[in-house]
């Protein structure tokens, strides 16, 4: 008998500041208008406070999740935490998660796909779920890329905002759920959003704290070119292996990145706004 991934739990974590575009402009040479006209954000949340951190995050989305769904943290089989930002480089931030929530059953492990790991976690516990080795799968997207931002850089950090997100994925016979997905990388493009220092390849040292290579660098324009090109590209593929049209989809829920990529997608698609889910204006991009 078949065996489906259907979602049934879900939740949300934010810190509880929140950082206007006139708070910015205090902070860098920028304005409300000027982000407003090249991203669509008005505000993003920013963990400023020393609790506030990927885990914490995590945790308090998850458990929200859990509530939702009506299932104990001891019935989960696996946490998947997709992070760019994890609390180390080990243990792993889902380790911390899942003795955070009290899932003494499950397993835990990071997932590092930057703003795509939502759905590289969302794919991977469907495999998990068809293949009989899970029943309730934990899949959490948690950032605090705030500190990782170099605050002095109008580039990046007018962009990034803080959060996490959290669903609970559990096995079903009730065809649907994730009907497909679709995963790719290009990592010829990996100097175009880097943060360079404090890897094994330049390890963390004070010339390294020093010269800022610790914060992300990113070419903008590259990056903005790219994710025009795949997102709509990516969204009609997995809609072919699904079996179905773009007629046939109700609302899209694209990443929220930038909202000129999100409008270069949607007109691709030939889509309304009223089938595209946005919400960046409110959180920025939370990876």
């Amino acid at each position: 008998m078949a065996r489906y991934a259907q979602i049934i739990g879900w939740g949300k974590s934010l810190p509880s500041r929140v950082l206007t575009n006139d708070d910015l402009a205090r902070i860098v040479d920028t304005s409300d208008e000027w982000i407003r006209t090249r991203t669509g954000i008005r505000q993003r949340h920013i963990a400023t406070d020393p609790r506030e951190t990927t885990a914490t995050l995590a945790i308090k989305a998850a458990q929200e999740a859990l509530r939702v769904a009506d299932v104990p943290a001891s019935r989960v089989d696996m946490v998947i935490v997709a992070t760019a930002s994890p609390e180390h480089i080990f243990p792993s931030t889902a380790s911390l998660v899942q003795d955070g929530l009290g899932a003494t059953r499950a397993g835990a492990f990071d997932l590092s796909a930057a703003c795509s790991g939502f759905v590289y976690g969302l794919s991977v516990a469907r495999g998990l779920i068809a293949s009989g080795a899970a029943e309730y799968v934990l899949v959490i997207g948690s950032e605090t890329l705030s500190r990782l931002v170099d605050w002095s850089d109008r580039n990046t950090c007018v962009l990034f905002g803080d959060g996490a997100g959290a669903v609970l994925v559990a096995a079903s016979e009730v065809p649907g759920g994730i009907l497909s997905s679709v995963l790719g990388s290009d990592g010829s493009g990996g100097n175009l959003l880097i943060v360079p220092a404090g890897g094994s390849r330049i390890p963390a040292s004070l010339e390294t704290v020093a010269s800022g290579l610790h914060y992300m660098k990113m070419d903008g324009h590259e990056v903005f070119r790219f994710a025009t090109r795949v997102m709509a590209r990516a969204a009609q593929e997995v809609i072919a292996r699904a079996g179905l049209t773009i007629d046939d989809v109700d609302l899209f829920i694209p990443h929220q990145a930038n909202r000129r990529i999100i409008d270069a997608a949607m007109k691709q698609l030939k889509l309304d706004e009223d089938r595209v889910f946005i919400n960046i204006d409110r959180y920025g991009n939370t990876s």
